[in-house]
């Protein structure tokens, strides 16, 4: 289908800034995860192929699905009988395959009858005759034999093949009937099974689209793939099909008198888009409308699809890291664009980049954030509180869990975002853990919450004045505590001291210069490294 006006069925249900405030430093933002749920199938705009597969499963002929999606259209006529399809440019070569012979006929009007077979063609355009190889004028036009089509590269066509060397290369145009081209693309574009006047349907509406979307200027009328319509030549033909292609031979939407360009797609997620919210330019006959028969489609509702926000910024070229993401839906759902929220600033992405570079179904989306922000001190000293704070947003009610090793995670606290997603919660680990928000379809990366022993260093006293004291919180019985003097800018080894059973340590000197000291304690997996505050020995 023809998605390279890609904008998609998108609700974006994100605020307009930065949950997190503008008083996060830029270096203290955490990774986010971006969880994706969508509706749809396609750019949403015009006929809904699951919604024309569900009308006709209730009964409702072709007409009145073409009369619903396009508004205030008609049936009609067309007029015009061939078309012109690009088949392939930039090749080398080309194989020309027959089953009876065939002929080509060069610019000059020179005839070269072919025998039966294959036979490859390069952009000298030499041909076989009977006084031996000869190079043909261009263009080049290969005829069928008679009820036997041609093929390209092992593909099978109706009609004639142009051919036009260009610079070393061919170009390979494909000339046939209208309705020879839509038999090879109702089977490419809807499931040949489906019901009869859902097919018939696609028939009238491909048939009207390739009319409607002729290329101007150029030496084809149309392409062989999503930039017109998907077709795959005999191939791709089927008994249903091309019934519903001769069953409604000629017939075209029309409105105001000229032939609708018909728009489809795969699945509207329960709602059709205006052209006007997806491509920017109104259509009387492309509104969006409520599309209740779209529920038979497994796309009706997708995901959740995880996104990392690493993988954000690659894909869609941001500048900095990417911390959060906003948008605006349009009345249909679909967004027009989306903010991206980065450490440096924020950059603007058209909504179809975001669908075709993410590799989403359609841009009728949800976007849940979910982000835990570093907290703004280093290690949490035992017994203290930490905040934690980030964005928890469009996914219901997070929740905030924690792991000692990132494998096994247990609920913490239920989390209340405020009015922009911003959540703040206060933790008081006794050990250090991981933390992470949780909410329904994912969870942020792990936010690592050292926690170090709360260490007291008491300076000598009048009755011991050799002699350090001091505590350690939790209780480490057998943990060796250094005694560090400073010297300039660095501190130095005095001595060291074991941790006795009830959290105490005492140091006892020969001598203790007057100087600045601390206790230290080394790191273990659960708990990093604890210093006390300085003391000042002021004499000796």
């Amino acid at each position: 289908m023809r998605v390279s006006l890609a904008a998609i069925v998108v609700f974006l249900l994100l605020a307009a800034g930065s949950a997190s405030g503008q008083q996060t430093p830029a270096s203290s933002y955490g990774e986010a995860v971006f969880v994706v749920s969508g509706r749809g199938y396609g750019h949403g705009v015009g006929m809904s192929q699951y919604g024309a597969y569900g009308q006709a499963l209730a009964g409702r002929t072709y007409d009145q699905i073409l009369s619903y999606y396009y508004t205030g259209t008609q049936i009609g006529r067309a007029g015009r009988k061939e078309v012109r399809v690009l088949l392939g440019e930039g090749r080398r070569a080309v194989t020309i395959s027959s089953t009876v012979p065939f002929t080509a006929i060069d610019a000059s009007g020179a005839t070269f009858t072919l025998p039966k077979g294959t036979l490859t063609l390069r952009a000298d355009l030499v041909l076989p005759s009977d006084a031996g190889p000869v190079a043909a004028m261009q263009p080049l036009v290969v005829r069928p034999g008679k009820k036997a089509p041609l093929g390209l590269d092992g593909r099978l066509y109706r009609g004639k093949l142009e051919l036009v060397p260009q610079g070393g290369f061919l170009r390979v145009v494909n000339v046939l009937p209208l309705e020879s081209y839509l038999q090879g693309v109702v089977a490419g574009e809807m499931p040949f099974g489906w019901p009869e006047e859902a097919l018939k349907a696609q028939a009238v509406a491909a048939r009207s689209y390739a009319i409607a979307s002729l290329l101007k200027g150029k030496p084809y009328d149309l392409y062989s793939d999503v930039r017109s319509q998907v077709y795959l030549g005999v191939g791709g033909e089927k008994p249903s099909t091309t019934k519903a292609v001769t069953d409604t031979a000629g017939q075209v939407v029309l409105y105001g008198g000229k032939v609708a360009t018909t728009y489809y797609f795969s699945s509207s997620g329960g709602k059709t888009a205006s052209a006007a919210d997806v491509f920017g330019f109104g259509v009387p006959y492309l509104v969006s409308r409520p599309d209740p028969w779209d529920k038979a489609s497994p796309y009706n509702h997708w995901g959740p699809v995880l996104l990392g926000a690493r993988t954000v910024q690659a894909k869609l070229g941001a500048d900095a890291r990417v911390i959060d993401a906003t948008g605006m839906a349009t009345p249909s759902g679909r967004l027009r664009s989306l903010t991206l929220e980065t450490a440096t600033g924020s950059e603007q992405v058209p909504a179809s980049v975001m669908r075709t570079t993410l590799g989403l179904r359609s841009t009728w989306v949800t976007i849940g954030v979910l982000r835990l922000d570093k907290p703004t001190v280093g290690a949490v000293v035992f017994g203290s509180s930490a905040e934690l704070s980030g964005v928890g947003r469009g996914l219901g009610a997070p929740r905030l869990a924690s792991s000692p090793d990132g494998t096994s995670w247990s609920p913490v606290t239920a989390v209340t975002p405020d009015p922009t997603g911003a959540v703040s919660v206060d933790v008081k680990p006794l050990r250090t853990l991981r933390y992470r928000l949780e909410a329904e379809g994912g969870a942020s990366p792990a936010l690592l919450v050292q926690v170090a022993p709360r260490v007291t260093l008491s300076r000598p006293t009048q009755l011991e004045p050799n002699v350090f004291t001091g505590t350690v919180r939790p209780k480490l019985p057998g943990a060796v505590v250094a005694i560090e003097r400073k010297r300039g800018s660095a501190w130095t080894l005095v001595d060291e001291v074991t941790v006795d059973p009830s959290g105490a340590f005492r140091l006892e000197l020969d001598a203790i210069p007057v100087g600045t000291y601390r206790a230290r304690t080394t790191a273990t997996a659960d708990l990093a490294v604890g210093t006390s505050p300085a003391v000042q020995v002021v004499t000796g």
